[in-house]
C-alpha cells in the first residue's frame, strides 16, 4: 500500500469475518473482482459501528456525508465460493479533513493474503458542499481514539 505523506503514523483497526456468498462469484465459483469493493464497505461499516462513527452516525448526528473519492486495490490471490475471510480495516490518522482507511483481506483457513487496498473519504455538508476544515465532531472523535 502506498504511504500517504499526511499520515501521522497513528492507526486504529478492526477485523470483520464473512463467508463468500453465492451472489459474489462468477460461473467458475471465483469471486468476481467487483465484489471486493463490497467487502471493503463491509469492513468500513463494521469499523464504524464498533467505534461509533458509522455512516448514519456521521450523517444523522453530525450532518455530514462522507463519500468515497479514492479507491486503490491490489489483488494478490483469488477467493472462492464459501471461503471464510477476514477483512482488516485500519483507519490511518491524517490532519486533513478526510478519512483514510487501509485494508487487508485474508482467507481464514490458511491466512493467505488476498488483497490490500486503501480508500479516502471526504466530508460534505447537507448542501453537498466540500468541507475543507476538519469537522469538530471528528477531531473530538480522533482525540478519543487516536491520542
Amino acid at each position: 500500500m502506498k504511504k500517504n505523506k499526511l499520515h501521522t503514523g497513528k492507526s486504529l483497526s478492526h477485523e470483520t469475518e464473512i463467508k463468500v456468498r453465492f451472489s459474489e462469484v462468477d460461473s467458475m465459483g471465483i469471486v468476481w473482482h467487483g465484489s471486493y469493493v463490497k467487502y471493503l464497505e463491509d469492513g468500513r461499516e463494521a469499523f464504524g459501528k464498533k467505534y461509533g462513527i458509522s455512516y448514519m452516525d456521521v450523517f444523522k448526528k453530525h450532518g455530514f456525508m462522507i463519500p468515497l473519492v479514492k479507491l486503490d486495490i491490489d489483488y494478490k490471490n483469488q477467493l472462492f465460493y464459501e471461503d471464510e475471510i477476514i477483512i482488516k480495516t485500519t483507519l490511518k490518522d491524517t490532519p486533513a479533513a478526510k478519512i483514510c482507511f487501509d485494508y487487508e483481506i485474508r482467507r481464514k483457513s490458511d491466512n493467505e493474503l488476498i488483497l490490500t487496498a486503501s480508500t479516502i473519504q471526504i466530508f460534505m455538508n447537507k448542501n453537498r458542499e466540500l468541507e475543507l476544515n476538519m469537522p469538530d465532531f471528528f477531531q473530538e472523535w480522533k482525540n478519543l481514539y487516536l491520542k
